[in-house]
């Protein structure tokens, strides 16, 4: 079955910078757009970043712009999230999505990110 591996959580301090990694298996990862969603304590999961099956196309939500980079191999069938400037408000668990259509929707595991003095 499909898998989707997080990895790369951890503390930080704020203005520090993380990089997760999403290890995909077991499904074609090039013809899938992938995703970067989070979810804080109490609050619902949100989408923090997109890319394009081949890796043309990004978007970020606002409050993450010019600070979080998303990035794809396909080689490698890795999704990644370079995260810079982090604050306390990125405080969450970040979460690995691939979707095809409204068919194929999978989902990781999950990572948790503190961003903490």
């Amino acid at each position: 079955q499909v898998q989707l591996v997080e990895s790369g959580g951890g503390l930080v301090q704020p203005g520090g910078s993380l990089r997760l990694s999403c290890a995909a298996s077991r499904f074609t990862f090039s013809i899938y757009a992938m995703s970067w969603y989070r979810q804080a304590p109490g609050k619902e999961r949100e989408l923090v970043a997109t890319i394009s099956s081949a890796g043309g196309s990004t978007n970020y939500a606002d409050s993450v712009k010019g600070r979080f980079t998303i990035s794809r191999d396909s080689a490698k069938n890795t999704l990644y999230l370079q995260m810079n400037s982090l604050k306390p408000e990125d405080t969450a668990v970040y979460y690995c999505n691939a979707r095809r259509g409204a068919k194929y929707d999978y989902w990781g595991q999950g990572t948790q990110v503190t961003v903490s003095s």
